[in-house]
């Protein structure tokens, strides 16, 4: 039996073509993709990866600088991290930032 994917538990078991996971309750089927680590996707549904480049597609406020993060600036080689704004990345212009993925888009 395969471990659990989400919490990686060994104690999982088959109940009617499902894995089923008694620690964390988790079910899932065998043929289901199950994406290991990170997942993270833009405004509109598209997932992303470390190194892709995005566009910004709203005006952003950003604390302690005079301007904002205008529509459509492109930002190159994002890196993906954990928490509420979940975009690492550096900004022409403002430097090394945090971005959230709704606010962004792929190109």
């Amino acid at each position: 039996m395969p471990n659990c994917p989400m919490c990686q538990s060994e104690y999982t078991y088959e109940d009617r073509g499902l894995f089923v996971c008694p620690e964390c309750g988790h079910e899932w089927s065998e043929s289901e993709d199950v994406e290991e680590g990170l997942v993270v996707k833009d405004s509109n549904g598209n997932p992303l990866q470390d190194g892709d480049s995005v566009t910004v597609i709203k005006d952003l406020k950003v604390k302690g600088a005079s301007g904002a993060i205008k529509q459509g600036t492109k930002v190159k080689n994002i890196r993906l991290v954990e928490g509420d704004h979940n975009i690492d990345c550096k900004v022409d212009g403002f430097g090394p930032m945090k971005l959230k993925s709704e606010f962004v888009k792929k190109l």
